[in-house]
């Protein structure tokens, strides 16, 4: 087992920093010390790790010093303005924002895909885009195995990837509606509640929004596919935190999906949920909670006149594999060394 060390986590008080510390304890991830960091408001607050109680306490410059891991969930700004503060102490950053995700010389990691990358780090790891790490590990070993040309995918995305408050105006909106009043829009673009909607984070010059653009250019990152082909629209649904994702992919080489199973029955970090006649799919239901991302509806692309197209739909937890887990397992690739 790896020598324990000593661990902050950033941002401990919100919906991913909440996730980190239960999965660092669910996973007995080797903790020596534990420092849980929050702005001034949630000094005092406090939070059960293994038995002992663990106070919140003010994240400032000084924060850092004996930390050997930070996990950072505090939004892309705190982790700019801490970054140095970070590594000077000689911690590693690892960082949930979009702050760093495509500096050429921080690497951007999914363990099932790139683990080797995280020892390129010169100080900070990037945990890649929720969408981006749910869909990574799927579609990572039908590439290593066929080839990936050109992915089209569609995103389903709970309430979750806009934080707390996010969750609680979707329970708000439809508390509202039942009850027949007026659903406030006060965090999201639109009303969530019984509703859903194309727009996730600022829309870009070339027509696609800043989050479909996160998804081309991170996966292209993490995969080192940096020609591979990518469209993606990101929609808002009113679920509380499993996304989905409706992915339609191109090989190189002919691909069945009879071989595309057995390829994900082995794959790690992925579960198959693929028997439609009984009514066994992937659903963000299942999902949330799971570490694993689930996927089925595998079926040929008949809009082809070949066998190198493929159809899949895969849902995975927000908040776990789409953030705190996955930072987690970063973390553990750095203490094993491996």
């Amino acid at each position: 087992m790896a020598n324990p060390v000593n661990v902050a986590i950033a941002g401990a008080t919100g919906a991913v920093g909440v996730e980190m510390l239960l999965t660092l304890e669910k996973r007995n991830f080797p903790v020596k010390n534990l420092k849980l960091l929050a702005s001034a408001r949630s000094v005092g607050k406090t939070f059960q790790f293994h038995g002992e109680t663990i106070a919140v306490e003010e994240m400032t410059e000084d924060s850092f010093k004996g930390v050997d891991i930070a996990l950072f969930s505090a939004g892309a700004s705190i982790s700019k303005q801490f970054r140095a503060a970070v590594t000077a102490a000689g911690a590693v950053m690892i960082d949930n924002s979009s702050a760093f995700r495509m500096e050429d010389d921080v690497p951007l990691v999914v363990p099932e895909v790139n683990a080797a990358d995280v020892f390129l780090h010169k100080g900070v790891i990037a945990n890649p885009n929720c969408t981006t790490a749910i869909m990574c590990a799927p579609v990572w070993p039908l590439h290593k195995a066929k080839g990936l040309r050109r992915m089209v995918v569609s995103t389903y995305q709970a309430a979750s990837g806009g934080g707390a408050k996010a969750m609680n105006e979707l329970m708000e909106q439809t508390r509202a509606i039942l009850d027949g009043k007026p659903a406030e829009v006060k965090v999201m673009a639109q009303q969530i509640a019984f509703n859903l909607f194309p727009h996730i984070d600022v829309f870009q010059p070339n027509g696609y929004t800043k989050e479909e653009m996160k998804m081309v250019n991170e996966t292209r990152k993490i995969m080192h596919l940096p020609n591979v082909k990518i469209s993606c629209t990101s929609v808002r649904v009113p679920v509380m935190r499993a996304h989905s994702e409706s992915i339609n992919l191109e090989f190189e080489n002919e691909i069945t999906p009879e071989e595309a199973r057995a390829i994900l029955a082995a794959a790690p970090g992925v579960q198959l949920r693929d028997d439609p006649e009984n009514k066994i799919y992937p659903m963000p239901m299942e999902a949330t909670g799971m570490y694993d991302v689930l996927v089925g509806r595998i079926r040929q692309d008949i809009s082809r006149d070949d066998k190198r197209g493929l159809d899949i739909f895969v849902s995975g937890d927000q908040l776990l594999k789409g953030a705190a887990l996955n930072a987690v397992q970063i973390a553990e690739v750095l203490v094993n060394g491996k």
